[in-house]
């Protein structure tokens, strides 16, 4: 079903206004197997190779722009966001885990093909998006004809040296999850604290306003503004990285994938670029790092992310 994009749909969720994101050329509401609502918003030609972009928890892929926003002249974008996130209506929390999200991504392919026809399918994902997929995928009936994994915060087995580097770093994102602010007076302040913040300082242009104003939802009956997901639920997605038991071969996935990590040697940086390095080593994938970035490169360094995009699927022969 087709709506409009200026709200945030049922319930009258009022965006955030400023920079954002050009008008979609088709905006879809999709209904997953549960009831969920996921906002679906297409970019570019429809003629072109279709890549599906997702982002990281407690993100919203509006907020990926400078990275996705120019692979609209080349490619059919589908942007959207995971459930509770972003422009979504609430689902509640008991659909939210990675094993319903696996099969969110499953039924946003089925959804977007039958409403506008199908076309070469390339999932380009960020972290916790990225893990959905490769969950999804090594289940078995994976609709891609290419991946594009951005630095996925797998926690490799118990034995591996790495393991307790992920751990404390998941349980770090825990506590910040549960400890952050949920409300806001404006999303200017909610953009300054990222600007603010050494892990998000190096963002380029204007993210940080795009960022904010893509987690937060106008509460009309308080007068503020609040995150789109519940930090319970970024908290719990954090920790279910512990279970997860992700750490799969690159052959498991069933189709080509390209790994796209942060620095693995930058001071300071994120254990996620040491551990797919590690993962790419082992498991056998296609594998680049992306230089003085952390976890969210694609804001740190889009140019070369999109670079290192159009290479791997020009090599398919998908362009």
């Amino acid at each position: 079903m087709k709506q409009d994009d200026t709200t945030g749909g049922p319930g009258g969720s009022e965006r955030a206004g400023g920079a954002s994101p050009p008008a979609p050329r088709e905006t879809l509401e999709l209904i997953m197997d549960d009831g969920a609502a996921i906002r679906v918003r297409c970019h570019g030609s429809p003629r072109s190779p279709r890549l599906y972009v997702s982002h990281g928890n407690g993100f919203a892929v509006d907020g990926y722009l400078p990275f996705w926003g120019p692979l609209a002249e080349r490619y059919e974008v589908v942007a959207f966001d995971m459930r509770n996130h972003g422009r979504n209506p609430p689902a509640g929390a008991d659909g939210h885990h990675y094993p319903q999200m696996a099969r969110d991504l499953a039924q946003v392919v089925a959804g977007v093909e039958a409403a506008l026809g199908a076309r070469p399918r390339v999932g380009v994902f960020h972290s916790m998006s990225a893990r959905a997929a490769m969950k999804q995928a090594v289940q078995g009936s994976a609709p891609w004809d290419a991946l594009l994994l951005y630095d996925p915060p797998n926690v490799p087995p118990r034995e591996h040296p790495l393991y307790e580097p992920m751990r404390a770093f998941e349980l770090r994102l825990v506590e910040f999850a549960l400890n952050r602010p949920e409300r806001f007076a404006a999303p200017e302040e909610l953009a300054r604290s990222y600007a603010e913040s050494r892990a998000h300082r190096s963002w380029v242009g204007d993210s940080h306003t795009l960022m904010a104003q893509a987690l937060l939802r106008r509460d009309a009956a308080r007068g503020d503004w609040v995150l789109s997901c519940p930090r319970e639920y970024e908290a719990a997605i954090y920790l279910a990285a512990l279970t997860l038991d992700l750490w799969p071969a690159a052959s498991a996935l069933g189709c080509p994938t390209l790994l796209v990590g942060a620095d693995p040697e930058r001071q300071g940086g994120p254990p996620t670029g040491r551990t797919n390095q590690a993962l790419a080593a082992e498991q056998g994938y296609r594998y680049e790092a992306v230089r003085e970035t952390g976890h969210l490169l694609q804001i740190e360094r889009p140019e070369e992310c999109r670079r290192l995009l159009q290479e791997f699927l020009g090599g398919l022969g998908i362009a």
